[in-house]
């Protein structure tokens, strides 16, 4: 019998967090895509606290453009986020999505904020 799509990206999700663990020193970087928002935030699996996060639904964030380009904008401010919070190194986590599309875009907008993964 043919999964889902939601329990495909389930199991993708679970091979991707067996490998991919953060830390105090290098935080996951977690991307969650919805329809209509794009939200990243920053955690450290070993005490469970997410360290920073950003949406696209935060008011600094003016969702001018198609969701691409609004994606663009939240992996600019999670790079610059996480810069301010001192952290330079992260573990990406695409949470069982493609790298294509709205994650691809706000990888490598946080890739020019200056965050390295």
């Amino acid at each position: 019998m043919a999964l889902s799509k939601l329990e495909r990206r389930q199991r993708i999700k679970r091979r991707i967090r067996k490998i991919s663990v953060g830390t105090a020193a290098r935080p996951r970087l977690s991307v969650f895509r919805s329809n209509k928002e794009i939200y990243a935030q920053l955690v450290d699996d070993n005490t469970g606290i997410t360290l920073v996060s950003v949406s696209s639904r935060d008011k600094e964030i003016e969702a001018k453009g198609n969701k691409v380009e609004v994606a663009a904008l939240v992996g600019k401010s999670i790079g610059e986020k996480a810069k301010s919070a001192g952290i330079e190194t992260v573990a990406f986590d695409r949470n069982g999505y493609l790298y294509h599309g709205r994650v691809k875009s706000l990888a490598e907008a946080a890739r020019e904020a200056g965050l390295k993964f």
